[in-house]
């Protein structure tokens, strides 16, 4: 049994979920899902990821390549940076302070950080 079919089978099971109900929620026979979990057959792309946003879980961890259920998206991470942005106490000032900027000063800013930015480059 490959790592695949094995954590397939301990998701479903850990959620209380027959095979036949389970199989009906991701498009597949229950035969065909019994061969995913007993690793007779693996699943293509689509599936394979219809079982991750299932179980929330991502297809790495499906795949045996991390031990760590939680997906990690770029939203994630996103969100995580702006919440550092906006809860430090010099950057949270920016946040508050450009809605509020009439557009020749947002402007202005756009121009000065690309100045920034091209002489970094440099």
């Amino acid at each position: 049994m490959t790592s695949l079919g094995i954590r397939i089978k301990h998701l479903r099971e850990k959620n209380n979920i027959s095979q036949i109900d389970f199989a009906k929620k991701i498009g597949v026979s229950n035969t065909v899902l019994s061969r995913y979990e007993s690793g007779d057959r693996k699943p293509d792309y689509d599936t394979l990821q219809l079982i991750a946003d299932f179980f929330e879980v991502s297809t790495d961890y499906l795949l045996g390549r991390t031990d760590t259920t939680e997906p990690t998206t770029k939203s994630q991470d996103d969100e995580k940076e702006f919440q550092a942005f906006i809860n430090d106490p010099e950057l949270g000032v920016w946040y508050k302070e450009l809605p509020r900027s009439s557009e020749e000063e947002l402007r202005k800013l756009r121009t000065i950080w690309e100045m920034i930015k091209s002489e970094q480059k440099k």
